[in-house]
């Protein structure tokens, strides 16, 4: 079931609305009891992220009836939920605030992110950003667009001439296990500027509009992302695991690297693929 034209549509304004309705009034306003731990003191989880995936799970079953609806949050609850990606028709997958720790803490850096997964392929990505009202939606085989709600829509290619930069790319070392973070931090040094700012959705947004060479991933959730590396590929960039196989939304073991073309990608592998060895 790949979504129609008026299906995206609603999609969007579905996403669109909930950020209105639970994320942005919530934003530097929660009090200490609405924010919570999940599997670790670190791994925070709000009443706006739970408001936020129950209002647009809501709306995708109204808009796609016959998909799954795999949220962050449920999957938190429920892990068992992670193998209907694999075994439904169609699925839409849900991060309803991705950078749930900079939102808590204030910072102006989170996202929504919604994917349809048509038989474990990535169809569609949404990458939303509530703060600045813009997103980018990406199509399998149809492109990747910067969309506003004044109507602009903006075909991303990043596969032109870039400008040289001291700014490498995302990576957050300190997620690797404790005997390889010093090594992998040390060489990442040797990249040029690397940041972490511990939010997925932006950082495709980041590298879809051209800002960086790669991204390493060492966290490979479905919500994290199905959604950005679809909108990645259709900019025109470079998406796979540092192991050699392709990005599924149903894989979630391993390491995600991005790169803006099939070279640094290759080239990257080369450096960091002993931390799959």
């Amino acid at each position: 079931m790949i979504p129609t034209v008026e299906q995206e549509i609603a999609l969007i304004e579905a996403v669109r609305a909930a950020a209105k309705a639970e994320i942005l009034p919530r934003f530097r306003n929660l009090d200490a009891e609405a924010i919570g731990s999940k599997a670790n003191a670190d791994d925070l989880v709000t009443v706006a992220d739970r408001g936020s995936e129950a209002m647009i799970g809501a709306a995708v079953k109204e808009i796609l009836p016959e998909a799954e609806v795999i949220g962050e949050e449920a999957v938190s609850e429920n892990p068992a939920l992670l193998d209907r990606i694999a075994e439904a028709e169609t699925c839409v997958i849900i991060d309803p605030i991705d950078g749930t720790w900079n939102f808590a803490r204030g910072l102006a850096i989170f996202g929504v992110l919604l994917a349809v997964v048509e038989k474990g392929e990535t169809v569609l990505g949404l990458l939303y950003d509530p703060l600045a009202d813009d997103w980018i939606l990406a199509r399998k085989g149809g492109g990747a667009f910067f969309c506003t709600p004044e109507g602009k829509c903006e075909r991303l290619d990043i596969t032109g001439p870039q400008p040289q930069t001291e700014f490498a790319g995302f990576a957050a070392p300190w997620l690797l296990p404790e005997h390889m973070r010093v090594r992998m931090a040390s060489e990442l040094v040797g990249c040029g500027r690397v940041m972490d700012i511990r939010c997925a959705c932006h950082v495709y947004r980041m590298m879809c509009f051209g800002n960086g060479r790669f991204s390493i991933d060492l966290k490979l959730m479905p919500w994290d992302h199905a959604a950005g590396a679809l909108a990645l590929t259709e900019a025109g960039g470079t998406v796979g695991l540092m192991d050699g196989r392709d990005y599924s939304p149903t894989i979630t073991d391993g390491y995600m690297l991005g790169a803006r073309d099939a070279k640094t990608h290759a080239e990257m592998r080369a450096k960091f693929g002993w931390i799959v060895e």
